[in-house]
């Protein structure tokens, strides 16, 4: 670790992405970026540093629009909508932003304004003129999201001007086949229009430096990953302005009709949140974006790394006088019961719906999130996973050690507790555990491995479990009432010390376990005391921290995903797409279309969606690049026949030259289906 690493930090500027205001915010959201952020937070202030924890919400940007158009309403309308809501289930589920701002406020508007008009004043953006897709029915410029066409990549007809779905290539609109607009079904022109880029290539030599160079041995291999990839590959200069009527107007004359891209826009969100928090507060908002004694991190998910680790550095950097970010742990992808999470198949767990379906049980959602956070690797919520996490540990082992400890407090104390009488062997070697766990626990959450620390404050509540369940005060207490005395005492701390280490993962839990215990709330680094509850110290009645859920609950959880999945199925039975235009004989005969059957396949790195596979011709072997990844395994499609386009002009993706395309069908439920011949056919017969 370098001496720059060492180094301690005087304040702390902790950022989570700014969700968009148009929809509510489920649980991959939560897994993600802001269970672990709120975690982070919570325990910096329980370290008594200085923190200012930002949050917001993205309000601008074509999603806002394409909503408003879809209900026929607003922009605001929808943002006003999403906002409140989002904020109001994050303050309920115990997120405890210092400030929860929007991008629509006047006070964003004038921080990225100026942010802007520096870089501009500073010749630190270029000017230029170039043709971009314009509806001529609608009189106005396409945003990449309003134009849809066929992918270049791997054939898939419905991908955005922004970026393939299916095969997840990223795209510009020009790059599509039959481009369509969204907005009137028509094929859009060319027309000039002129926009400011930011030459992102230029700053090449302090992203290699800085990243690759100074944070390879500190940042997650993901983050890394990816940044490094993304830099290899060349940097390109980026539009940080579009036309469109919604967002910060480009603050420049002659710029009717132009607003700030959204992407330049929405980071600038984070530095305006706290402009915001500074007004209110009275404290300097400066310090903690300007000076090099401040730590700033961005807790994101995966699909923001480059915008946070190469673009927003990049505009800090140009910008002159703020920091950058010491650390960017973006989390992968959490799936719900085996599928990817989809607002628009509504295949998620909205947090709104949580709080009213389970009230009281913020926490069992916390802890559960947290425990199967993805990390390192996307991973997967299911209901019958969250109803065991609930009965098997919050219940069982940490619940019921603070329960027996309380209720044996009482019977045989009057609920005051007892002084200690000499410590044998098993008590100093609780005790010596116990005094250990905020370090352990500490070291975690220091280096962002929050499931690591969740489960260290878990075995904090197996140590007391297990010391109680060894010592059996209930079979003694008649013959050595003295010994009962020191083992409930040394209980009683040890839930003194859970109460603390539990405030960032479960702060209901350790609002509730505090008040039993009758004790103010008490700081970190205060849990490593053997002593924190004195003698003769009443103690409340117990009450349940953790209540068993049923089977019934979880049912009807599963079916009413079930239900969506029906009601997905029932929207899908559809009438076909309309035929394409006619084609004459002598196109149709130019395809030349051959059997082949897959030899080799393995997935594509760093992508979801892509297999890369070898194909047997008849005439040699054929590399070929498809988008089929989240549908089959490789190992299960070896020896697949298949329908091969094989005079399709090469292609190169993602580093792979692919060769030809294999012809799938989609059915209902929007899987991809092999197109075969209904016997086995020699590899390189033609469809005739």
């Amino acid at each position: 670790m370098t001496e720059e690493k060492k180094k301690t930090f005087e304040r702390y500027t902790v950022t989570s992405a700014l969700p968009y205001a148009n929809g509510p915010i489920h649980i991959g959201h939560l897994a993600g970026v802001y269970v672990p952020a709120d975690i982070y937070a919570r325990y910096l202030r329980s370290k008594e540093r200085d923190v200012v924890f930002i949050g917001g919400s993205d309000e601008h940007g074509v999603p806002i629009t394409i909503k408003a158009r879809q209900e026929n309403i607003s922009p605001q309308d929808v943002v006003d909508k999403y906002h409140y809501m989002i904020k109001d289930s994050f303050k309920k589920f115990g997120i405890s932003f210092d400030v929860y701002s929007r991008t629509s406020d006047p006070i964003h508007h004038k921080t990225a304004s100026l942010f802007f008009k520096k870089l501009h004043e500073e010749g630190k953006l270029e000017e230029k003129e170039s043709e971009q897709f314009y509806d001529e029915a609608n009189n106005q410029f396409l945003a990449d999201r309003y134009i849809t066409g066929t992918c270049p990549h791997c054939s898939y007809e419905k991908a955005y001007g922004d970026q393939c779905e299916n095969c997840g290539t990223s795209l510009s609109a020009t790059d599509l086949i039959n481009p369509r607009s969204v907005l009137s079904g028509n094929k859009p022109v060319m027309k000039k229009t002129r926009h400011w880029y930011l030459p992102l290539q230029d700053y090449e030599p302090m992203l290699r430096q800085w990243i690759l160079e100074g944070h390879k041995a500190d940042w997650k291999t993901n983050v890394y990953g990816q940044c490094k990839s993304w830099i290899d590959q060349g940097l390109q200069a980026r539009a940080v302005t579009r036309d469109l009527d919604w967002g910060v107007k480009v603050p420049l004359e002659g710029t009717e009709g132009k607003v700030l891209y959204v992407w330049f826009d929405a980071p600038i969100g984070y530095i305006s949140a706290t402009r915001e928090w500074s007004e209110k507060t009275g404290k300097d908002w400066k310090p903690y974006w300007k000076e090099n004694d401040s730590k700033l991190v961005h807790f994101i998910g995966k699909d923001n790394i480059v915008f946070h680790c190469i673009i927003f550095p990049s505009m800090l950097y140009a910008e002159g006088s703020y920091i950058l970010p010491e650390n960017v742990p973006a989390n992968e992808f959490l799936n719900l019961e085996g599928d990817k999470i989809s607002t628009s198949r509504n295949w998620a767990v909205w947090l709104h719906e949580y709080l009213e379906e389970f009230p009281g049980q913020q926490d069992v959602l916390r802890y559960v999130l947290c425990a199967a956070a993805p990390e390192t690797k996307d991973n997967d919520f299911t209901w019958k996973d969250f109803q065991t996490r609930n009965n098997s540990e919050l219940l069982a082992i940490y619940g019921n050690f603070v329960n027996r400890t309380l209720v044996l407090t009482h019977k045989y104390f009057d609920g005051k507790v007892p002084g200690t009488g000499d410590l044998q062997a098993i008590d100093k070697e609780v005790l010596e555990q116990m005094a250990k766990y905020p370090q352990i626990i500490s070291n975690s959450l220091e280096n962002y491995r929050f499931r690591e620390a969740l489960n260290e404050l878990m075995n904090l509540a197996r140590l007391g479990n297990k010391y109680l369940t060894d010592c059996e005060p209930w079979k003694i207490f008649k013959q050595d009432p003295e010994r009962v005395k020191t083992i409930l005492n040394i209980n009683l701390q040890v839930c003194a010390s859970l109460a603390i280490l539990s405030e960032p993962f479960l702060p209901f839990t350790s609002e509730k376990l505090f008040r039993m215990l009758d004790l103010e709330p008490l700081k970190w680094d205060a849990s490593a005391k053997g002593d924190l509850l004195k003698e003769g110290h009443n103690i409340n009645a117990p009450e349940f921290l953790f209540s068993k859920i049923e089977d019934e609950a979880i049912q009807n959880q599963i079916d009413k995903l079930i239900n969506t999945r029906k009601n997905n199925k029932a929207d899908s039975q559809k009438e076909p797409e309309a035929f394409k235009d006619d084609i004459s004989y002598d196109d149709f005969i130019k395809m030349d279309l051959r059997i082949a059957t897959i030899v080799q396949a393995e997935k594509v790195s760093k992508t979801r969606k892509l297999l890369k596979l070898t194909l047997d011709t008849g005439l040699g072997t054929r590399t070929v690049v498809s988008g089929i990844a989240e549908f089959y395994n490789p190992e299960d499609i070896i020896g697949q026949q298949v329908v091969l386009l094989v005079n399709l002009k090469p292609k190169t993706i993602k580093g792979i030259e692919s060769h030809g395309m294999i012809l799938m069908a989609e059915n209902n439920d929007g899987e991809f289906v092999f197109v075969q011949p209904d016997k086995i056919v020699n590899n390189g017969g033609v469809i005739a």
